[in-house]
C-alpha cells in the first residue's frame, strides 16, 4: 500500500508541478508528498524530479516513469469498474444493426428483450453499409471478413444461399435440372440497396463457376416479400438457408439445384474495441452469439 501511495503522490506532483498542490488534491501535507516521492526515488535509485523553491519538474527518467504510472492507474480503474459492473444490472440503449436477411432472427431479439427489460434495443435492419463507430452502433451483424482494425469480431456461424420454390410451381412448370434451365422459369430477384443492382445467383459445377443471366418476374429489396412470393408459387427464390428452414420442414418450399450451390458465407458480430465493455453489450454478445450459433448450426 505504501508503494501505491507513493505512486499516487508522484503522479499528482508531476501533473500539478507542485508538492503543495499535490498534497491539497490528495488531502495530505506537502511534506508528506515530498517524503513519499523521496522514498520512491530511493527505492528506484533514480531522481524523478528537479526541485526548486517554487516548483518541481520531471527528469527524463521521471517522464518515462510517469507513462508507466498512468498505465498502472488505468488498469486499477478498469479493475474497479469491472468489479462494480458485476453488481450492476445491464441497462441503457443498445444500438444494433443487421442485414434485411436477418429478419428471421427477430424472435431471438424479442426473447433477449424479455430477459433484459432494462435494455432499450434500437434496431437498424437494412443492407446499407453502416459506419459502426461514427454512427454509434454498439454491435452489428454482418457477412464476410472483418477488415476494420477498430472493431472486435466474433464468428457465429456460416450459411448458404439456396434455390427454393413451392411444390405447386414445380407441379405446374417442371423441375430444373441445371442452373441454365432457370432461364425458362419465373424468378423472384433481390435488388441491392447500396448499388441498385440485382443480386446474381452464383452457382458452381465442381470447381467451375456458373453465372446464369436470369429474367426477373418479381423484384424486391427485402427478404420477407421474396419468401411470400416463393410460397405463393410466383417462382424460384435464392435465399439464405436459415431463412427457409421452417418452410422446408413444413413442405411449403423445397430445394432445387442444391449440388450447384456455392460456398458457405461467414456471419459475424462486430463491435467497437473499447477498453471497457458496457454490461449491456457483454450480455447481448453472449446471448445473441449463442443463439445465432445454435440456429446456424441447425440450418439446412
Amino acid at each position: 500500500m505504501d508503494r501505491l501511495g507513493s505512486l499516487a503522490a508522484f503522479t499528482e506532483a508531476a501533473d500539478s508541478g507542485s508538492f503543495t498542490e499535490a498534497g491539497r488534491k490528495l488531502g495530505i501535507s506537502a511534506s508528506a508528498v515530498s517524503k513519499a516521492v523521496l522514498r520512491l526515488e530511493e527505492r528506484l535509485r533514480t531522481k524523478l524530479f528537479h526541485r526548486s523553491t517554487r516548483s518541481v519538474t520531471l527528469t527524463p527518467e521521471g517522464r518515462l516513469f510517469l507513462e508507466r504510472c498512468r498505465r498502472i492507474a488505468a488498469e486499477m480503474e478498469a479493475a474497479e469498474l469491472d468489479l462494480a459492473q458485476i453488481h450492476e444490472a445491464p441497462r441503457g440503449r443498445l444500438k444494433f444493426s443487421l442485414p434485411s436477411a436477418g429478419m428471421p432472427f427477430m424472435p431471438m431479439l424479442a426473447e433477449f428483450q424479455k430477459c433484459y427489460a432494462e435494455i432499450e434495443l434500437d434496431i437498424d435492419c437494412s443492407d446499407r453499409l453502416v459506419d459502426v463507430i461514427d454512427e454509434g452502433f454498439d454491435v452489428v451483424l454482418r457477412t464476410g471478413n472483418a477488415t476494420d482494425s477498430r472493431l472486435m469480431s466474433r464468428v457465429v456461424g456460416t450459411y448458404r444461399q439456396i434455390v427454393v420454390v413451392s411444390p405447386d410451381y414445380l407441379n405446374q412448370n417442371g423441375v430444373p435440372e441445371t442452373p441454365e434451365d432457370l432461364k425458362r422459369h419465373a424468378c423472384v430477384m433481390y435488388r441491392q440497396f447500396a448499388t441498385g443492382r440485382l443480386i446474381r445467383w452464383l452457382f458452381r459445377d465442381g470447381d467451375t463457376a456458373v453465372d446464369v443471366e436470369l429474367s426477373a418476374t418479381t423484384i424486391t429489396n427485402f427478404l420477407e416479400p421474396q419468401l411470400v412470393f416463393a410460397r405463393q408459387g410466383a417462382g424460384f427464390a435464392f435465399l439464405p438457408d436459415f431463412a427457409v428452414e421452417d418452410d422446408l420442414a413444413r413442405g411449403t418450399l423445397v430445394k432445387v439445384l442444391d449440388r450447384y450451390v456455392g460456398d458457405a458465407t461467414t456471419l459475424r458480430l462486430l463491435w467497437p474495441s473499447n477498453r471497457h465493455m458496457a454490461p449491456r453489450v457483454r450480455v447481448f454478445l453472449d446471448f445473441v452469439g449463442e443463439q445465432l450459433a445454435l440456429k446456424l448450426r441447425g440450418s439446412v
